[in-house]
């Protein structure tokens, strides 16, 4: 596969995570949407649902891994892409790196809690079992508008009490 063709692909399945992330925000959650892709076939998809169920592991990462284990019916993971909306937070890398997921696509990078790059890389330490391929900024403009658009609608609604 070229480059160019595998930058289509990795943008159509970014665009299917960024509707997990839609659903997301119409929940008032932070809209953070992932994909799990084998084989050209999205076979897990999740989005943010702490609030909601609240549970620390409502994360899209989890959601998403969870399902498509269940459709490999295998906890490896180890055929499949990761597309994920925001960069995964220490629980998600790791959870990711468990899974031996060969390789994630991030869209906008998470400066204050990402752990594929911004604060650590988990994906990267050698002394793991495992690493990962990481894509990053994939549709990260679309990413972070729709990340920066929520969070200013949720402190302009705190202003109004």
């Amino acid at each position: 596969m070229t480059e160019q063709e595998q930058q289509k692909l990795d943008e159509r399945f970014m665009r299917q995570a960024i509707t997990q992330a839609k659903k997301a925000a119409a929940l008032e959650e932070v809209p953070i949407g992932c994909v799990i892709v084998h084989d050209g076939k999205v076979i897990g998809r999740g989005y943010n649902r702490r609030n909601t169920d609240k549970t620390v592991l409502g994360h899209a990462e989890i959601t998403a891994m969870r399902k498509a284990s269940k459709k490999m019916g295998d906890w490896r993971l180890e055929e499949c892409t990761m597309y994920v909306t925001l960069e995964p937070c220490q629980m998600c890398a790791g959870a990711a790196v468990q899974a031996r997921i060969p390789r994630v696509v991030m869209g906008a990078m998470n400066p204050k809690a990402g752990c594929a790059g911004s604060i650590l890389n988990l994906f990267e330490v050698e002394r793991f079992n495992h690493q990962i391929a990481v894509t990053k900024g994939v549709l990260g403009e679309e990413c972070s508008t729709m990340l920066s658009a929520f969070f200013k609608r949720l402190r302009k609604k705190k202003q109004e009490g």
